[in-house]
């Protein structure tokens, strides 16, 4: 682009004003136009801009600083040629600062830094002694409240102290406990240190730990705390079972055999019991301080009503006596010479008269009555008697007979078993478990064929007049008559 000996600017860089603010060297020194001026290190730095022009005047003093573009003695035209050249270089810089520069230029890589030794991290401070918290756990007996206070974070010999604590009182009674307990962070411990502990049954009963200044437990036996509440329940037969009928109305289905075998000897369920019938149930049960049930409910009371007939009663141990049993308003029991139905849960699939028999094809007296059931269910001695036969006996199948006490005699066919200790010569109670139902002997299906003799001649053992319970007297009508009010007052107040 220059053309030698015209006077016109250089585009040479190495003509162009240098970086310490010198003129660059003549043209002479150059020895080609490709020399390390080109060279990319150098780009996108700009030159110090030249100094302003000045107008030639009278020299300056010698004090007077030079400028930076070259010797005063410069000629004005070489002054202007590198005006022109520092403007070209800037422009150059400005587009090629942001692209070149920044992709050509690296940064000298930073020195390395000398690690810093750096002091341990100090250990935290143990908690300060004295947070107090409480707490409450169940375990399933006495032998395991070691274990659980232990897994609570107590220090292992108070955990151990407290434990023979609760057994000593508690001893290997059954059921959960529970524990509660307030702990207190103490130092010099390897664990929590327990202040108080109460460990009670599900009654409410156990024991209270106190601990002294010295880590001594102090015992203090706890007194049980349930209470008895009777709840009662009442409804109407439906088109189903009465256990559904029963449950559906609140009963607790645990409690539903016990209140059909109240009437054991008055009704026959599977007959005599129709849709629209009413029935109440009263069952009791214990609950403790938190209002939690405690044992199995009893049932107290039992009322039926019939479009035929209407029976009340109430459930009592009279004095000497071991067992319960049922009476009526006046203290009249409920137990018969026989039970009309020595079986829970049955249906009469054939009763007493002549039939065609369903394997003979014939007609004959058909000498009792067949109760339809599950094989299995239990079956009852209907009265209290002597066990005559206990075995296998041709179409019967296993067969009972029990000699009773006022001369009638009762037959039990087609059993799957026996009853424990059921044998000839043993005596047995009303309602005691003889054997289960069965389908020995010759047999459509399973079922208890029950049978009532009366002077050797069979009846039919829903017809018969069973009698008339004992009734209570004296002192024992007394107490049944406060045991049937306290009954009724827990009606009243739960029918208002």
């Amino acid at each position: 682009m220059r053309k030698d000996g015209d006077g016109g600017p250089s585009f040479d860089p190495r003509t162009w004003a240098g970086r310490d603010g010198k003129a660059a060297p003549p043209p002479s020194d150059r020895t080609s136009e490709s020399s390390d001026s080109f060279d990319p290190r150098s780009w996108g730095k700009a030159a110090p801009a030249p100094p302003p022009t000045v107008p030639p005047g009278p020299p300056k003093a010698p004090s007077e600083p030079a400028f930076a573009a070259g010797p005063p003695s410069q000629p004005p035209q070489t002054r202007d040629r590198a005006t022109i050249a520092a403007a070209m270089l800037a422009t150059i810089a400005i587009l090629g600062a942001g692209a070149a520069g920044a992709v050509l230029t690296r940064a000298p890589p930073a020195a390395p830094v000398a690690a810093t030794p750096v002091a341990d991290a100090p250990v935290p401070a143990a908690p300060e002694p004295g947070g107090e918290g409480s707490r409450t756990l169940q375990v399933a007996d006495a032998a395991g409240v070691a274990d659980a206070l232990l897994a609570a974070g107590i220090d292992p010999e108070q955990a151990q102290s407290a434990a023979a604590g609760v057994t000593a009182v508690l001893g290997k009674k059954p059921g959960e406990i529970r524990l509660a307990f307030t702990q207190i962070t103490a130092s010099g411990s390897a664990g929590a240190r327990l202040t108080r502990l109460e460990a009670t049954g599900g009654d409410g009963s156990g024991v209270r730990l106190t601990a002294t200044p010295e880590g001594i437990f102090k015992a203090e036996p706890i007194k049980s705390t349930l209470k008895t509440e009777i709840d009662i329940r009442s409804g109407e037969m439906d088109n189903s079972t009465f256990y559904n009928a029963a449950v559906k109305a609140g009963v607790i289905d645990s409690l539903v055999s016990d209140f059909a075998a109240a009437f054991s000897f008055d009704f026959d369920f599977q007959q005599e019991i129709p849709q629209g019938s009413v029935f109440e149930a009263g069952f009791e049960r214990s609950v403790n301080a938190a209002g939690e049930p405690f044992g199995d409910p009893r049932l107290v009371y039992a009322y039926l009503h019939t479009s035929a007939k209407t029976r009340q009663f109430y459930r009592f141990t009279p004095p000497g006596e071991t067992a319960p049993g049922w009476f009526d308003a006046n203290g009249r029991s409920i137990v018969r010479s026989l039970m009309r139905t020595p079986i829970d849960g049955a249906r009469v699939t054939s009763k007493f008269g002549y039939r065609v028999h369903p394997i003979l094809g014939y007609t004959k007296l058909h000498g009792g009555t067949d109760f339809g059931a599950p094989a299995g269910t239990p079956i009852y001695a209907a009265g209290d008697g002597l066990v005559q036969v206990a075995s296998l006996r041709g179409a019967a199948g296993n067969m009972v007979q029990i000699l009773h006490d006022n001369g009638w005699v009762t037959h039990y066919f087609h059993m799957s078993r026996f009853g424990d200790g059921i044998v000839v010569g043993v005596r047995v109670k009303q309602g005691q478990m003889i054997g289960a139902v069965g389908t020995t002997g010759r047999s459509t299906g399973p079922h208890l064929h029950y049978e009532v003799l009366i002077d050797g001649q069979k009846v039919d053992p829903l017809g018969i007049d069973t009698g008339t319970g004992v009734t209570l007297s004296g002192p024992a009508l007394k107490a049944f008559m406060s045991e049937r009010d306290r009954i009724d007052r827990s009606r009243a107040k739960q029918g208002q």
